[in-house]
């Protein structure tokens, strides 16, 4: 005999056993959930096989960011399963970056879970997305390596490993890092390619499957999608104007394990924040009073203004600064000063070591020349001439969104609440623009909708110009038919 209870959200079938005990079984009939996992796809372990199918749903699209997932308790009756097998399943997917819990509101989709995050745009488009920090000086870099090949020592360079070699590069490497305020020794610099290849190491050395590490709520995406890849789970913090706020800090470092921290306190990517010193030496005191390991990315230093020291110079010893020149000198050449603290030294040599991260020693020597000739700072003084000239083209046209920094490589373009930022992005590639939006930035909620605008990546002054203008002429567009435009929510 089946009797039938009714609530607010689900029946309740109550079965009569033989003893006339009731048995209640819950039905989802006609139960509305935002994710429906098919039951004849899981196996065992049944945990991993939802975080798998959840995973699935949210690359394929049809789980959209920001998409609000069932409770786990409702999930778990739904599937006749224990609570603690759907919260392992969503520990699963929220450490690879797929998912966000909000205290007290639900578990999310990431806002960039589903987003391809090497979207590139069509032959004659624009470019305002991609950083491509003033390809035009690579001539100078193509005349560097050119006269060093010729040399008649260069055979050298091709060997796989030079101890000489390698410490001759270190000696300009601290040299150059002074001037950054960077005091070193050789034995603490460790030349990677690029600020990715760095990132890896760090990854690898220090951090493990499940470890949480505190980013700004936007920040570099390639850092995301190596988390995202390494099963680390990253942890938003809002910042205001002068970076990362200490108080949100401290509130995620009392109730989580967190292990790391990672930072661009010379210029954030993507938004240009600055940090200020103070803020800098509050956010160094909280790493050391929690034993956090600081990555601090100091890519963008070149070009920021008097903002003080980075915060390395206050915790040499639990801060892996990195230094990349690709933004400062040559992009193609992707080469990065790591600097390391002599207390992780020889962890950080055995892991490069064991997956053979090292810069070739071509890169190296042409870097090292373009450093002792004075060309590098030649570069640099004419890219800077070349940003700040190309932020007065954009403040024309988005003069309330212009950074403070003059002299910046990209622009942060807040938008209108109701905007799907993705779904602008492609619409601008549809008329002749490559933007990227903030989805693809975003850790955790979004704070808010807006655009990086790559204003160091058109070949021409020209180009720019016209990608503005048609970038603002295609803003203006969808305010007028805001009823009408699809990306609208």
């Amino acid at each position: 005999m089946t009797l039938y209870v009714f609530n607010a959200n689900i029946v309740c079938k109550t079965i009569l056993s033989r003893e006339g005990k009731s048995l209640p079984v819950n039905s989802f009939e006609n139960y509305p959930m935002p994710w429906i996992p098919d039951k004849e796809k899981l196996k065992s372990p049944i945990y991993i096989s939802i975080a798998e199918l959840l995973e699935q749903d949210i690359q394929s699209g049809k789980l959209a960011g920001n998409t609000k997932l069932p409770p786990q308790r409702e999930l778990a009756d739904f599937l006749d399963l224990n609570l603690s097998t759907i919260t392992r399943a969503f520990k699963i997917c929220e450490n690879k970056g797929l998912i966000y819990a909000n205290i007290g509101q639900g578990t999310f989709v990431s806002p960039n879970a589903a987003i391809p995050f090497l979207h590139k745009a069509n032959n004659g488009c624009v470019e305002l997305g991609i950083i491509r920090p003033f390809y035009q000086y690579n001539k100078i870099v193509a005349d560097i390596a050119q006269k060093t090949i010729q040399r008649n020592t260069s055979q050298y360079l091709f060997e796989f490993d030079s101890i000489s070699e390698s410490y001759k590069h270190k000696q300009t490497a601290i040299k150059w890092l002074k001037s950054f305020h960077i005091e070193t020794e050789p034995e603490n610099i460790m030349l990677t390619a690029g600020t990715q290849n760095a990132l890896t190491i760090v990854f690898l050395a220090l951090f493990h499957s499940g470890d949480k590490i505190l980013t700004d709520s936007y920040t570099y995406s390639n850092f995301i999608g190596l988390a995202r890849q390494l099963n680390v789970q990253l942890i938003s913090v809002a910042a205001d104007e002068d970076g990362m706020i200490p108080d949100l800090v401290e509130k995620q470092c009392r109730i989580m394990d967190i292990k790391g921290i990672f930072l661009m306190p010379s210029c954030n990517n993507p938004t240009g924040t600055v940090m200020s010193m103070e803020r800098k030496r509050k956010i160094a005191s909280l790493i050391q009073q929690y034993h956090l390991i600081l990555m601090e990315d100091d890519a963008y230093g070149f070009i920021a203004n008097d903002t003080g020291e980075p915060i390395q110079t206050l915790i040499p010893d639990n801060t892996i600064y990195l230094h990349s020149l690709s933004k400062s000198l040559s992009a193609g050449l992707r080469c990065a000063y790591m600097v390391i603290p002599d207390c992780l030294r020889q962890t950080f040599l055995e892991t490069a070591n064991n997956v053979n991260l090292k810069i070739p020693l071509l890169n190296a020597e042409i870097i090292s020349e373009l450093i002792a000739s004075g060309n590098a700072g030649r570069i640099i003084g004419q890219k800077k001439r070349q940003a700040k000239e190309r932020n007065r083209i954009y403040k024309k046209y988005f003069p309330d969104s212009i950074c403070p920094n003059e002299y910046s490589f990209f622009q942060w373009l807040p938008l209108p609440a109701h905007y799907n930022g993705y779904q602008l992005e492609m619409q601008a590639t549809d008329n002749g623009i490559h933007i990227f939006c903030s989805d693809r930035f975003t850790v955790g909620k979004a704070e808010s909708t807006a655009i990086r605008i790559a204003t160091c990546s058109p070949d021409s002054l020209q180009q720019l110009e016209t990608g503005l203008k048609t970038l603002k002429h295609l803003l203006d567009k969808n305010q007028q038919y805001i009823s009408q435009a699809n990306f609208i929510i």
